[in-house]
């Protein structure tokens, strides 16, 4: 499954003194969920992961898991993330098999990607390609 969501109001919260931590952080949470991390990453306002979701745990589950151990976490860093909160919805995407690499290079290299792209046109971008109907006013908080 690629995973994906932002932070609330796309605030850049996820700096360079926290991302790696993090990423580690919530990598732990989906092995403990027996959903490993293939690929983690991301940009200041938001995260991309690559997992095997396991068949034992609901998608929902895991993102639940994930957003409120990690907020806590965040929290927990400083005055300056005291505010921190991740976004309501998420994305889920099934990976073929066939495109798992395509998909860590996407995430390995967001950094560069979101130089020319927002994670708005993003979003909208993966809907599209996986024909979700959206409605503008739901998707972003």
């Amino acid at each position: 499954m690629h995973i994906t969501f932002s932070t609330k109001g796309r605030k850049p919260f996820i700096d360079e003194h926290i991302k790696d931590e993090l990423y580690a952080y919530i990598a732990k949470i989906c092995q403990e969920y027996d959903s490993p991390i293939l690929q983690i990453g991301g940009v200041e306002d938001h995260i991309h992961m690559l997992c095997q979701l396991s068949r034992k745990t609901a998608l929902m589950r895991l993102i639940e898991e994930i957003k409120s151990h990690s907020s806590l976490w965040i929290k927990g860093k400083g005055e300056k993330y005291q505010t921190f909160y991740w976004q309501n919805g998420y994305g889920g995407f099934s990976v073929n098999p066939t495109e798992i690499e395509t998909v860590m290079d996407y995430i390995r290299y967001q950094k560069a990607y979101h130089q020319h792209k927002t994670f708005q046109k993003e979003y909208r971008a993966f809907l599209k390609k996986y024909n979700v109907e959206f409605d503008e006013r739901y998707v972003w908080d």
